[in-house]
Parts: C-alpha cells; structure tokens; sequence
C-alpha cells in the first residue's frame, strides 16, 4: 500500500506519517509537495488561526524584499538555511534573475526538501543543495556543497527565514547566528525573519493553534523585538532596522494593511562590517 501511495517525488526513507515543518510550510504557501498528514496539521492550525496563512505568506515576501535588497548591494552569492521546499520565488531564481552568474546553496534537514530541491535544480551548476542540521554552522560551512560554491573572499547573504523560532534558547540561537557570522567576511549581510510579537499583541485565541502546531510538528518559539535584534550581534542593522515583517521596506503601500503594526513576526537585514 505504501508503494502506490507514496508520491514519486518522496524518497523512500520519508515517514509519511509524520508531519514536518517544510511540508506544512508548503501547503500554506500553496505547494503540491505535501502529504495528507501535514495538511491536516496545517488545516487545524488555519482553522483556528486563519491568520497563519498570511503570516508564512508575509515571511516568504520578506525573503524575496531581502534578496533583491542584498542584490542592490552587491551581493552574488547566498547561504539559505533551512530553506524548505521550493515553491515560486525562490533565492536562486531572484538572484539569476538580476545575474545569471549567482550563486545559491540551499540547506536543509528535511528530506523531502533536499530531494524536490535536487530535482528542480537538475542541470543547474550556480546552485547546490545540502541536507545536514543548520545548527551545526561547522558542518554546514566546511560541506564540499557550501566550500565548492562559496568564495569566502567575497561577501556571503546568509538568510534565516522562518528559522530561528524553532530553536529553543536552550540551543543557543544567539551563538548559532554567531558561528556562521564569525566566518563571513566583511561586507557580508545577514537576514532573519522570526515569529514575535510584544506586550498585548497576542490574542488568546491562539493559544489552541500554538498547541496544535507544537504537539504536531515543532515547538515554536515566539521572541520579542529586542531579542531579535540581539540575534544581529556584530551586524549593522540597515533601516528600519528589526521591523514587523509588512513594515520591513513594503515595495507598495497596498502591502501594509491596518494589522502591520501588531504583525506577529519580526524581520530585519545587517551588514557585516
């Protein structure tokens, strides 16, 4: 049975009965790379919080604003961690866009992630893919995907969007961003999109929501404004700084509704001096 129900896509080793952040994170933006287990996950959440929709939505706006920004500096190269399944709009295809000679390593644990990204980026030498835990910066940068790809002299746009909120403090989050920022060179620019919000910015009814994603797919962990910012140590915090995500440099003013204000995910940009 699980021979005709397993996709083509899916490698064999993936259990498809378990849910995975990736997964969840695709259907929300409107993927085809999911399993009936991560929709109902997803499906539950939506159902409680419909919110949530234009929350990933949001996170993934702020990726595309954030590369082309990184772009108009100069950048040509990028390290996306936890760079999830591929849908519309990804690093490598805004960055080729602008210069056909960028280059992209997209890093992840997920299996499903690695093995779409593989096969849509089949023929592609600009960009490589590589599946290991992005906590572990040592293994991640020293990886013959990363060191064959990357100059090191050169400035890196490291991305960690929708990533960090699922590292608990216990794990160091600080010191992970540190790790990959000590070995960037200078002129190099950092972007982080985490879920937060501040003092009466959280409705209770979310709490259900919270408890469905934690119990099924992976604890969150909400932070505040100033604790993102502290994420951006050694970093210059380009304007406006750590922002609610649809107040991150929105490209129209359609983009910032009367919610943007009490946004709950935080963005921001910072370049290695």
């Amino acid at each position: 049975m699980e021979s005709v129900d397993r996709p083509n896509w899916a490698p064999g080793d993936i259990d498809l009965a378990r849910p995975s952040i990736a997964r969840v994170y695709d259907y929300w933006l409107g993927g085809a790379h999911n399993f009936a287990v991560d929709r109902a996950v997803a499906d539950k959440v939506l159902g409680d919080v419909p919110v949530i929709k234009s929350i990933v939505l949001n996170h993934r706006a702020f990726l595309r604003r954030a590369v082309r920004f990184m772009l108009s500096r100069g950048i040509r190269q990028f390290l996306d961690l936890g760079s999830g399944i591929p849908t519309v709009g990804n690093v490598h295809e805004i960055a080729q866009a602008t210069d056909p000679s960028a280059r992209v390593v997209y890093v992840d644990m997920d299996a499903v992630a690695v093995a779409h990204s593989r096969a849509i980026l089949t023929g592609n030498e600009l960009v490589n893919v590589l599946q290991t835990d992005v906590r572990d910066a040592k293994q991640v940068l020293a990886s013959p995907e990363v060191q064959g790809l990357l100059d090191f002299d050169e400035p890196i746009g490291v991305l960690m969007i929708a990533l960090l909120h699922f590292v608990p403090d216990a794990e160091d989050p600080r010191g992970i961003v540190g790790d990959y920022r000590d070995a960037l060179p200078d002129g190099s620019y950092l972007a982080i999109s985490h879920a937060g919000f501040e003092e009466g910015d959280w409705d209770p009814a979310w709490d259900d929501a919270r408890g469905v994603y934690n119990r099924g797919v992976s604890e969150m962990c909400f932070r505040r404004q100033h604790e993102i910012e502290g994420m951006f140590d050694g970093f210059d915090l380009v304007e406006p700084g750590v922002a609610r995500l649809p107040l991150w440099r929105p490209e129209s003013p359609e983009d910032v509704d009367e919610g943007a204000a009490r946004f709950i995910s935080f963005g921001g940009v910072g370049r290695k001096a």
